[in-house]
């Protein structure tokens, strides 16, 4: 029994994390279509339809709207992945299921439970992101040869956002208008004045204020600049590096803090 116990003690994260991935893996076929379909689409319509009128004027930056925008998109995959694959079993697991408890009536810390559905929530979004990535390449939007640097950069920004709704979703108790404010106030403004479909500098300066502390905005920035000849200053691209890393610390601590208030109560 001690064993279980110092196992469970030095693993538990990974313990989180398997039992949330098995949970996924009842809506493999879902996820995986959903995964597929979503960005075929969005190409068809926007990319495709839309991409082809630009590129009658020579598209944006010198490259064609489908590589301009591929960064953008993989960027917002990545963060309305992983935010929903914490908020929901954060609910669930403090308030509609109320599993934590159970679980933290076992070795497992509060911390090792926060942690364990953050790193779940990455494994979904790793995934896909990779077969975003790949639709992307059969659509052609991805012409160089870095162009898979758009998957870590993609990454970066779900991590961030991932840490960040994963403590504002441990802190709600009563849920009531959480998920409107969150989709109308969060992710559409986000998506919609992140620089995702025309360059943020052509935006009115009191609009660029959103992409400015938007993760989206700084993963597509380094998006841009690592899959094609996107100029980006290096203090830039510090900023870009810097500010996605505080969010994601900054929420891995919150989140953990909050995690052990609720559960040792």
């Amino acid at each position: 029994m001690s064993n279980s116990i110092r196992k469970v003690s030095s693993f538990g994260t990974l313990h989180v994390a398997e039992a949330r991935i098995r949970n996924m893996a009842k809506w493999a076929f879902i996820i995986l279509f959903a995964a597929v379909i979503n960005p075929t689409l969005y190409l068809v319509s926007i990319g495709i339809g839309v991409g082809s009128l630009i590129d009658a004027n020579n598209g944006v930056e010198g490259v064609s709207y489908l590589t301009f925008l591929a960064p953008a998109l993989l960027a917002s995959a990545a963060i309305q992945g992983s935010s929903d694959e914490v908020i929901f079993p954060t609910m669930a697991g403090f308030k509609w299921e109320r599993t934590f408890f159970g679980m933290r009536s076992t070795p497992l810390t509060a911390r090792q439970i926060s942690l364990g559905i953050f790193l779940a929530a990455m494994v979904r979004t790793i995934v896909s992101v990779v077969i975003y990535w790949i639709v992307l390449y059969l659509f052609g939007a991805l012409e160089s040869d870095t162009a898979w640097l758009a998957m870590p950069a993609a990454l970066f920004a779900g991590a961030a956002m991932a840490a960040v709704m994963l403590a504002l979703a441990a802190k709600i108790e009563k849920e009531d208008f959480f998920f409107t404010i969150v989709g109308r106030f969060i992710m559409i403004p986000m998506f919609l004045f992140s620089g995702t479909f025309y360059p943020l500098s052509q935006m009115p300066v009191f609009l660029q204020f959103f992409g400015w502390i938007s993760p989206l905005w700084h993963a597509t920035e380094l998006g841009r600049y690592l899959t094609y000849d996107y100029p980006l200053p290096g203090i830039q691209i510090f900023i870009h590096i810097a500010v996605l890393a505080t969010m994601m610390l900054v929420g891995l601590f919150l989140s953990a803090r909050v995690f052990d208030n609720r559960l040792e109560k």
